[in-house]
Formats: structure tokens, C-alpha cells, sequence
């Protein structure tokens, strides 16, 4: 792998999964990965973050912007392709609306500030699936601007962001934190910024983004993901995919989980989108990777006594082999102070990215205190 800039992800220490219970069934997700033989990517941890002090901010004298929800199912292939144009600063939200064309398992929307020539793009769960004030899981929202001062009205719109929540944003765009942080203060919220270094399976780039390759090519910025130097013992370890019954070994490890709403989330990734892990001789899962609903690769670990074996690099580049002919954009985020992930990334070469990854976990003041 080689850089061109970057943010990052981590692991925690492992715990056991959660007491007996009725396995549940594997995932839901189409022509499931296992079965075709299909692996994924990634990694959890709690990269640098920063909280910072409530700014107040001058309330707007003009109109309030009306967000414009993409209904159709042309209006959203348009949008996918209108936003191919933006990566990579616009895959997460591209990576969103990949899997909203897909059907949509997360039960997401897209609204725009106009149509069809948009400045800025929000997606998030409809209304009625965020019923719980503290969920921030499920209150995510996922943005791309190419206009700062229209996403600053947009967030700001009533309806569009619904800040008595505890919610979190995020995005490719470090520009986009001034504007949080400013009409979070308006809202009487509090931020907590997260960057991290985003990374791209070169393949990725080299099917939506090639004039980035093509830009950097003095760089010799690698061409395909490359196979793992160390060889594992596939007749011990079994490439396998997740089940619902598993997400509490990926939550005890997961740096942004550990709770039982995390649980949940967790819970309904592996039940809709394409999970990988390696099983042990006992059969249960001693390494993993899953998929959340931007199509991200996230929440990767390995439990303790198992590290240090090549495991996670093994899922990544099976992973990659399956997902890619089937047009899923692969990416990924670590944090700047996991350097193995770091080293892990750059012999399968992905490539890092200059933009970054962001996330930023708004908290109403009230709540907060």
C-alpha cells in the first residue's frame, strides 16, 4: 500500500460473547458470502478524539432551506453516479447510497438542497426509526457538500437534523467540522470530533476514482490489493461468515461499542450486510471483519490469543477477491495510533487518503451534564 494522506482505527482487549441464547440464523444479505466464498475487512477502536467548547452562533436572517428527499429509484441511481464524481471525499455517502440501491436494509433517505444539480447531500434514517433519544448508533447521519454555506443551512433546516438527540455525523470532508461545530453551539449541542486515516482498496480507486491514480502515478500507487506474504492453516482455520449469535464477541472487542445499543447495531450489520471471520478448531470465531450500512469495512478483531498469526490480513484480501466483482466499494478507516493496522494496510496495498475519515458525536448540553 502506499499514502496520499490519511486518517485512522483500532482494536480493544477481547471479552467472551454473551450467555447462551437460540442461534439465530446467519446473515440476510443476498447470495450470502460464505456460501459464495466471500471474506470482508476491518478493525474497531476509539481513534483521537477531541471535545470542544460551545460556540454561540448568530441566527440566520434568511429563509430556512428545505431539504428535497430522492425518492425514486432513478432519482437515487442518478444520485450514486453524481456522487461517484465527488470520491473520494463523497464515498461514505456513496458507499450509503450503494446499499440504499440495493435494497435498502437500513431503511435510509436522501435529501438534497435541490435537484438535480445539489450542493449538499444528507442521508439518514427516517423519523420513525429513530426512537431512541440516546441511540447514536441509529441516529447517524451520513453528509457530502460541495458548498459549506449550503450545508451549514441545511443543517440548520427544522426537521433535518433532529439535535435533541444524541446523534453522530460523518464524512470524508475535515471542512465540515467548522460548520458542525457552529450550528451544533446554535443548538445548544456539544461535539466530539473523531479523525481517523481513510483507506481505499486500489481497485476501489481504479473503478470510481482512476484520475486519482492516474494523478499520482510518480507515487507508483499500487494497482490491485496484494496477496498476504504469510500463509495460514486453512485446514484449522475455516473461512466462514458471521452470525447473529457472534455479535458479542465483535462488541466486547469493538472500541466504539461495548454497550447494548452498540450490541444491537452490531447485531443488525451482520444480519444484512456481508460478514467474514475465521473459525477456530472449537468453530467459533477467533478473527472477523464485518460491513456497516455506508458500506464500510468496520468493526475487525481478533481475539487476543490468536494475534500476530496473519489472520486479519488473510480475511481482508479474501474479503476483497469476493466483494469486488460484485461492485461493492471497499474502504476502510484506522486510527493514527494503530500502527500494526497501519502496516496491515499497506502490504495488501491500500491506499491512504489525504481527506480523512471524520465522525462527530453530537450531545444535547442538557443531556450532558
Amino acid at each position: 500500500m502506499t499514502r496520499v494522506g490519511g486518517r485512522a482505527d483500532p482494536t480493544r482487549s477481547d471479552s467472551k460473547s454473551s450467555g447462551q441464547r437460540p442461534r439465530e440464523s446467519q446473515s440476510s444479505w443476498p447470495n450470502n458470502p460464505v456460501a459464495a466464498g466471500v471474506p470482508e475487512v476491518v478493525r474497531g477502536g476509539w481513534p483521537a478524539s477531541r471535545w470542544f467548547p460551545v460556540e454561540r452562533l448568530e441566527r440566520s436572517s434568511h429563509p430556512a432551506l428545505r431539504m428535497l428527499p430522492v425518492r425514486t429509484p432513478l432519482m437515487l441511481q442518478a444520485l450514486q453516479r453524481s456522487l461517484q464524481k465527488g470520491i473520494p471525499e463523497s464515498l461514505k455517502v456513496y458507499g450509503t447510497v450503494y446499499h440504499v440501491n440495493r435494497g435498502n436494509p437500513f431503511k435510509l433517505e436522501a435529501l438534497v438542497d435541490r435537484w438535480p444539480d445539489f450542493n449538499t447531500v444528507i442521508v439518514r434514517p427516517p423519523e420513525q426509526e429513530m426512537t431512541d433519544d440516546l441511540d447514536h448508533y441509529t441516529n447517524t447521519y451520513l453528509i457530502y457538500s460541495k458548498d459549506l454555506e449550503t450545508c451549514r443551512e441545511a443543517l440548520a433546516s427544522p426537521g433535518t437534523i433532529n439535535w435533541k438527540q444524541h446523534l453522530q455525523i460523518q464524512g470524508l470532508q475535515p471542512e465540515l467540522e467548522k460548520v458542525i461545530r457552529e450550528v451544533a453551539a446554535s443548538k445548544s449541542v456539544q461535539v466530539q470530533t473523531t479523525d481517523a486515516i481513510l483507506y481505499i482498496s486500489p481497485e476501489t480507486l481504479q473503478s470510481l476514482a482512476p484520475s486519482l491514480l492516474q494523478r499520482d502515478h510518480a507515487n507508483k500507487l499500487p494497482l490491485k490489493t496484494s496477496r498476504p506474504k504469510k500463509e495460514i492453516d486453512d485446514e484449522t482455520f475455516k473461512l466462514s461468515a458471521m452470525e447473529v449469535d457472534n455479535a458479542g464477541l465483535v462488541n466486547g472487542l469493538w472500541g466504539f461499542g461495548g454497550n447494548e445499543r452498540s450490541l444491537r447495531f452490531i447485531r443488525r450489520c451482520i444480519r444484512h450486510f456481508p460478514s467474514f471471520c475465521l473459525r477456530g478448531p472449537e468453530g467459533t470465531p477467533v478473527s472477523w471483519s464485518l460491513m456497516d450500512q455506508t458500506g464500510e469495512l468496520r468493526m475487525g478483531g481478533t481475539l487476543a490469543e490468536y494475534r500476530n498469526k496473519g489472520f486479519v490480513a488473510h480475511i481482508v484480501y479474501r474479503q476483497t477477491q469476493a466483494l469486488l466483482p460484485r461492485g461493492f466499494p471497499l474502504y476502510s478507516h484506522v486510527a493514527r495510533d494503530n500502527p500494526y493496522m497501519h502496516r496491515l494496510c499497506q502490504s495488501l496495498g491500500s491506499v491512504s487518503i489525504p481527506c480523512g475519515w471524520h465522525q462527530w458525536n453530537c450531545v444535547p448540553l442538557a443531556s450532558s451534564r
